[in-house]
């Protein structure tokens, strides 16, 4: 059985790989300005050997490929998550689950927009776990 705050944490966690792999990519866009080509006079033995500049392209296309599949995985687990959270009834667990966990709204973020102390919003979260734990025991949710 998926525990609610486990099920909730994914999209932060996949989140952040995206955004390390788009500063991978930035990085590589750089090496690839960077990279210069060397023109060589002498044929090498019958194969041919990439540049520095093609193998760093070929690195960012492959990285950026994994970034899309990775950012349709999160907008189909978002997709997910909304899903169980419009099922709890309670309008203030719904307003908090979607700003920390569609929205990505720090626990002062949300303590602010919705008027309460921080300390309150724990405990407020707590109990919106707690009913979406029990949504989860009744529905069989296939997760990626």
């Amino acid at each position: 059985m998926v525990d609610a705050k486990e099920y909730f944490s994914r999209s932060a966690k996949l989140d952040e790989t995206i955004n390390s792999k788009l500063q991978q990519v930035a990085v590589l866009r750089d090496l690839a300005l960077k990279t210069t080509s060397v023109l060589q006079t002498d044929k090498i033995q019958g194969t041919k050997q990439r540049s520095p500049m093609e193998n760093a392209l070929v690195k960012l296309m492959s990285l950026e490929e994994e970034i899309n599949t990775d950012i349709d995985s999160l907008v189909d687990l978002k997709r997910e998550l909304a899903s169980l959270i419009a099922r709890i009834d309670n309008p203030s667990y719904r307003l908090l689950l979607e700003l920390r966990y569609l929205s990505g709204r720090t626990w002062d973020e949300v303590a602010a927009m919705m008027g309460y102390e921080v300390s309150w919003i724990y405990r407020l979260h707590k109990k919106a776990l707690k009913e979406a734990n029990r949504i989860l025991e009744d529905t069989t949710i296939e997760y990626i």
